[in-house]
């Protein structure tokens, strides 16, 4: 049994919603008195198309400190928190090439048995949220993981009013995080932590 459960938080994110959850249940789960590591996926687009959205620009900045995943960070945690934006209600193009890279750990095995839960953020009010959330679900249960949804199981998620992971609206890049989201994103982790401490024990 580890001293501590250990928690992997892994996230893509464009103009800084997404990174913004991240860092908030980054800090939940220090709080709950796990051990946490914090990775951005790789980026793919072209540096220039950054370059040119100002947004876009600040968030790549704000977070170069932060490490690039790989696949023992899946491999080292005993439960692992995924977020994306929604791109046409699924997740975006950098997450699911990162999933794709994790073929040979999941041949192994090595994926399985471990708490899975995700997050996201959409430009829309119904832009795909919970498309989304279902369709990263659908990889953690190809990784034989244990899939640990918040649900309606807090008053603040009452208050979000979605069961399937924290998702933000952020009005067309006019909203940026509130604390109906940061509530919201504070309640999944500490569940997630809750649970991979379960299954970490047994």
């Amino acid at each position: 049994m580890h001293e501590k459960v250990k928690i992997s938080i892994v996230y893509y994110s464009a103009t800084g919603n997404v990174a913004a959850i991240a860092r908030e249940m980054a800090e939940t789960v220090e709080k709950a008195g796990a051990e946490v590591r914090l990775r951005k996926v790789a980026e793919l687009a072209p540096q220039a198309v950054i370059d040119a959205t100002p947004a876009w620009a600040a968030n790549a900045a704000s977070t170069a400190d932060i490490p690039v995943a790989t696949a023992d960070d899946l491999i080292w945690a005993d439960g692992v928190i995924m977020g994306s934006p929604t791109r046409f209600g699924n997740i975006s193009a950098q997450l699911k090439q990162f999933l794709d890279t994790l073929g040979g750990a999941w041949q192994q095995g090595l994926l399985a048995d471990k708490v899975y839960s995700g997050f996201t953020s959409t430009g829309t009010l119904h832009g795909g949220q919970e498309s989304t959330l279902l369709a990263l679900s659908h990889t953690f249960h190809h990784f034989g993981g244990v899939v640990v949804a918040p649900g309606y199981t807090h008053p603040d998620k009452l208050v979000d009013g979605n069961p399937y992971g924290t998702a933000h609206h952020d009005a067309g890049g006019t909203a940026p995080l509130d604390d109906t989201t940061r509530a919201a994103a504070r309640v999944q982790a500490e569940r997630v932590v809750t649970f991979a401490r379960a299954i970490s024990a047994a």
